[in-house]
């Protein structure tokens, strides 16, 4: 059963919890052909209004997990309603504590020898976890081909890539054909990092308060024009345009 949606510029965002996510997950790899599932947050429904291709791509997945507390309040003044915030780590975190090994696993993307950490700490969490293959790769053109065949050769049914957004999403959308084995693929940012240990979630307090970005750009600076477009831009466009896709921008 299809969940209930609502629409910020454009951009269709799932009305559900974590746990109704998590279910979903688990009916979509059982389920024929093949499935996107995306994490849009605040900043990247600011890049759909200024990227027609990754606007599309949001459009036409399968699921779209609300993952920043942005969404959540622009919904509540749109006169719409998320239940709460579902983020992609936790989500992705939990959906695979409890994957039976029916269902195969390939990690793609993130720095070399993150995956793997990742896959370790995963395996720590569910020993029957069925992960076939890790690859860091890139999401460039010119990589794909190999990346295809090991993904291809490894027969996985679900694909989680780690290359960060728009790259994860429009790599997944250009490829996702190609690999027939791959029931549900999902764009999953910094999940790698964080079960790799190479990087730290904001403390419960600040993530609870919606100001995680505080945090990130307290840890990383250079991220200010894109916290800066989480926070300022992302607001400003709904207040303008709320649910319809801005003309221009």
């Amino acid at each position: 059963m299809a969940s209930p949606r609502i629409t910020l510029l454009g951009i269709p965002i799932d009305a559900v919890t974590q746990t109704q996510a998590i279910e979903k997950l688990r009916v979509l790899v059982t389920q024929p052909g093949q499935h996107h599932v995306m994490t849009p947050n605040s900043e990247m429904l600011v890049a759909s209004v200024r990227d027609a291709t990754f606007r599309s791509v949001l459009q036409k997945s399968a699921l779209n997990l609300p993952d920043s507390i942005g969404l959540v309040w622009m919904a509540k003044m749109t006169g719409q309603h998320l239940p709460e915030r579902v983020t992609g780590v936790d989500t992705v975190t939990k959906f695979l504590t409890t994957l039976s090994p029916e269902h195969s696993v390939f990690l793609l993307g993130s720095a070399p020898g993150i995956a793997d950490r990742a896959a370790e700490t995963l395996m720590q969490m569910n020993a029957q976890l069925n992960i076939v293959g890790t690859h860091a790769g890139s999401p460039r053109d010119e990589d794909a081909p190999a990346i295809i065949e090991k993904i291809r050769s490894a027969l996985p049914s679900i694909l989680l890539v780690a290359y960060g957004a728009p790259a994860q999403d429009l790599w997944v959308d250009q490829h996702l054909a190609s690999l027939p084995s791959v029931r549900l693929a999902m764009g999953v940012g910094g999940t790698f990092d964080f079960l790799a240990g190479t990087r730290k979630r904001a403390p419960l307090i600040l993530q609870s308060l919606g100001l995680e970005w505080m945090w990130r750009l307290l840890l990383e600076p250079k991220r200010w024009k894109r916290i800066w477009n989480a926070v300022v831009v992302f607001p400003w466009f709904v207040l303008r345009y709320g649910k319809e896709t801005p003309v221009s921008a």
